[in-house]
């Protein structure tokens, strides 16, 4: 028992610690010279992120909940979630500031750590995958959170020094799911479609929009790469 706590404390860690590593590549990517390629850098950054979510929902987040709920009630939850999650967008719209971007990034990660803790006392192959994704996704989302704080005026060393807490959050969340949910399969089935449900919005919401480009192909693409490594950590690790 003690060697799994050890176990979902590395995993969440690496899923967390990406929010700062992005937050770090930001900044390093803004002390770069301008160039004609940075905007299409980071559109393809956003799209790579949104085929790693996809990749989530489709391969780790809906399986099980679609192999243990009757169609009602995986609809219902799964719908909750995006309705959830658009409620949720909306306040964060209308109240706008860089306070909003940052819940915005914390938006998945948080019920997804918690899934990953309570999934790993079952299935320690799909902690990983899940520990996996969750981190690939939050390496973009950080990268342009960090942008969109530098242009409501905040400062690197204060971006980054809240970056820091909030990628451990993601160990409280998962040492929650695994002490609160172990027993639990279909609670965390539940915990898992809804968040999908909620991250499906968002790719088509923020991500798939703020990605594309004028006359640039690579974006889309960089989409499909990031859906390819989904499918390829679901084969290695499944």
């Amino acid at each position: 028992m003690g060697n799994d706590i050890v176990k979902i404390i590395i995993y969440s860690l690496f899923s967390g610690i990406t929010i700062f590593l992005g937050g770090l590549l930001a900044l390093l990517f803004e002390k770069m010279p301008r160039w004609n390629m940075r905007e299409y850098i980071v559109h393809t950054s956003i799209a790579f992120g949104g085929g790693v979510l996809v990749a989530a929902v489709a391969f780790v987040l809906t399986p099980r909940g679609i192999e243990l709920f009757a169609v009602q009630k995986f609809t219902l939850i799964f719908l909750a979630g995006s309705v959830t999650f658009f409620l949720i967008d909306r306040g964060l719209e209308r109240k706008g500031g860089a306070v909003a971007q940052v819940l915005a990034m914390m938006m998945d990660f948080v019920p997804e750590a918690i899934a990953l803790g309570a999934v790993f006392a079952h299935d320690h192959r799909t902690g990983l995958l899940l520990a996996l994704f969750i981190g690939l996704q939050n390496l973009p989302e950080s990268f342009n959170a960090y942008s969109d704080l530098r242009s409501s005026g905040f400062g690197p060393v204060r971006i980054l020094s809240a970056f820091v807490p909030l990628s451990l959050t993601g160990i409280a969340g998962a040492l929650l799911g695994n002490r609160f949910l172990i027993d639990r399969p279909q609670l965390i089935a539940g915990l898992m479609l809804f968040s999908a449900g909620g991250i499906l919005y968002l790719i088509f919401q923020d991500i798939a929009p703020l990605s594309k480009v004028r006359r640039r192909w690579g974006p889309a693409l960089g989409a499909t790469i990031g859906f390819v490594i989904g499918m390829i950590g679901t084969k290695m690790l499944g």
